[in-house]
């Protein structure tokens, strides 16, 4: 492969979670009086850390969401996450081939740890990551679309930044991955590839995904 390490997005590229966890977002807000449709929180909010959903909210209306607003998130995600997450189709075989490759892989999301953890034993691709290649936007100061935390996985993984390729599928995390100097392929089973511009590539099975690596 013409790369030194490959660094994955985990909700909507490893773990199938991106529609569950905006409808119950969306739910949530609206909920405490800031309506917002499923398709407005996949919009402003997939591929971002929570803090996005608190400043997003306070720049439009002027208001603080509650103190346990992580929480009481964090824990409805979670619930639904034991109920109803999977795998992304094909992540299991592509995470397999990488290691019977020798290709060094590592996750870096803006979820945090204990998200990444939960999602990742409720689908079994546990079986696929140590601790020591799991990055969480919890490591760094600023998370996507800032370069932060895709500079401090290639750091951690002793590869440089311009031997790196980024899977993502959001534009937040496309425009970190470029801003860390990085290749990336855009997965589009949800997200049109216009909204990923700048991606090398797209694709939309992740089966396809080595192929486009070498």
């Amino acid at each position: 492969m013409r790369y030194d390490l490959v660094i994955f997005d985990n909700d909507g590229v490893l773990v199938d979670s991106e529609l569950l966890s905006n409808t119950i977002l969306a739910a949530y807000l609206t909920e405490l009086g800031h309506p917002t449709s499923c398709a407005e929180s996949i919009r402003d909010y997939m591929g971002a850390a929570v803090h996005r959903v608190h400043d997003l909210v306070l720049e439009r209306t002027g208001k603080r969401l509650p103190d346990d607003f992580d929480d009481t998130l964090h824990a409805r995600v979670f619930a639904a996450f034991e109920r109803e997450l999977t795998p992304v189709p094909g992540a299991p075989e592509v995470l397999g081939r990488l290691k019977s490759e020798g290709v060094p892989y590592c996750v870096a999301s803006s979820g945090s740890h204990e998200r990444i953890r939960v999602g990742h034993r409720k689908t079994g691709l546990d079986a696929w990551f140590r601790p020591e290649n799991v990055f969480s936007a919890q490591d760094v100061g600023r998370g996507k679309p800032a370069p932060d935390l895709f500079l401090h996985a290639a750091e951690r993984m002793g590869v440089a930044p311009g031997r790196c390729v980024v899977v993502e599928d959001s534009p937040l995390g496309v425009t970190a991955a470029l801003a860390a100097g990085m290749d990336v392929y855009g997965f589009t089973a949800m997200t049109p590839a216009e909204r990923l511009a700048g991606a090398r590539g797209h694709f939309t099975d992740m089966t396809e995904l080595p192929g486009l690596l070498v």
